[in-house]
């Protein structure tokens, strides 16, 4: 297992055996490893193994945890052409097929899985195999794959609460959502006064072109009304070049990235967030207290990060725009207006860590424990 599996234990030398399985962005895959992380703090002499599809991305998140993971071939069905569909089957049942043979390679305790189109055929395949099985839902409205398998699972943890009623009654725990742990470590943000006020910008791992241009577009609104704040910007690679020149070429201050490594330590340089609005994005910012303005992705499946910011906006937490309605005058009004009230500022990060869920990871590791007989 690598650097993971070294310095931490209370419960023996006898470890387990999981298989993580899921994928396709960040947000599916770190909760995972949180869970795994979790597990091997308890049981040193582990063994967990992450079962993806075969992106980049999942390999690459992965890779820098120092966990182990194999790939099945798998895509997505979900709105797609008749054609791509039935490839898109003739691959999950090839991915069924490989699953079957990894799981009796890797002779798991628990199969658990995180979301994402490679859940779906590990899980399918434990099931058949007489191994236990427990998913994980992120988000508030739950994916097409997830609520196929909760009805197979012999556990479902879910992060927002509105989710349980579609699940079947009796599997259902509810934990919140598995962050890093570097989120849930007491650090003191720069005091207030100190530094010039910072938002932070992201549209996700792969950047988003809208939210790229709105924000540039407002912060030259904002400059020619005497406001400059810093930007931490992070703009994906994609997109790196042109937000760079956008940003050179209005005179703007920033800090333009292709990908942000460090995410916990620009959060709380920042003095508010903005970009989407997925699962693992809500509850890092109720984890850190940081007040955001949301845009949801509006192509997400089932529409389940307008589900998602509602719960931080519900709380007080977070200010939701609606993509169609996004506009540089909009948003640097929103800027404007907290720029000259840091004391709402102040209220919504109160509100956004009322709805934090810091131990999320230990409660699904509890329930693991007890649903393969450890003690």
């Amino acid at each position: 297992m690598g650097e993971a599996q070294k310095g931490y234990g209370n419960k023996g030398s006898k470890g387990l055996r999981l298989i993580i399985a899921g994928g396709g962005t960040g947000g599916h895959i770190f909760p995972g490893i949180a869970v795994g992380k979790e597990l091997l703090k308890r049981y040193p002499a582990s063994e967990i193994l992450f079962v993806t599809s075969d992106r980049k991305i999942e390999s690459d998140i992965l890779k820098n945890a120092g966990i182990k993971r194999t790939s099945i071939m798998v895509e997505g069905i979900k709105g797609r052409g008749l054609m791509n569909k039935l490839k898109a089957m003739a691959k999950a049942s090839y991915g069924f097929c490989q699953s079957l043979l990894i799981l009796k390679k890797f002779s798991p305790d628990l199969v658990l899985g995180v979301g994402g189109y490679s859940a779906g055929p590990v899980c399918l395949a434990a099931r058949t195999m007489g191994i236990k099985t427990a998913i994980h839902e992120q988000n508030s409205y739950p994916g097409l794959t997830n609520r196929l398998l909760s009805r197979l699972a012999d556990r479902v943890f879910i992060s927002f609460q509105e989710s349980e009623s579609h699940f079947p009654k009796g599997k259902v725990s509810f934990t919140g959502n598995p962050i890093r742990e570097e989120f849930t470590l007491e650090k003191e943000d720069p005091e207030e006064g100190a530094k010039r006020f910072t938002i932070l910008v992201t549209g996700g791992s792969q950047g988003a072109f809208s939210i790229n241009s709105a924000i540039i577009q407002a912060l030259k609104i904002m400059k020619d009304r005497g406001k400059e704040p810093w930007v931490i910007h992070h703009a994906g690679q994609a997109d790196f070049e042109r937000v760079l020149q956008g940003y050179r070429e209005k005179g703007l201050d920033g800090d333009i990235k292709p990908f942000i490594q460090d995410m916990p330590a620009a959060y709380r340089q920042a003095d508010i967030f903005i970009g989407r609005a997925g699962a693992g994005t809500i509850f890092e910012l109720a984890a850190l207290g940081k007040p955001s303005i949301l845009i949801p992705y509006p192509y997400a499946a089932d529409n389940h990060q307008t589900y998602n910011a509602g719960m931080l906006a519900d709380a007080g937490g977070a200010k939701i725009i609606i993509q169609d309605e996004l506009s540089p005058d909009k948003l640097a009004g929103l800027l404007i207006g907290f720029m000259e009230d840091r004391s709402s500022l102040k209220e919504m990060g109160r509100q956004a860590r009322k709805a934090a869920r810091p131990d999320a990871a230990k409660a699904i590791a509890d329930q693991i424990e007890e649903m393969i007989g450890k003690d």
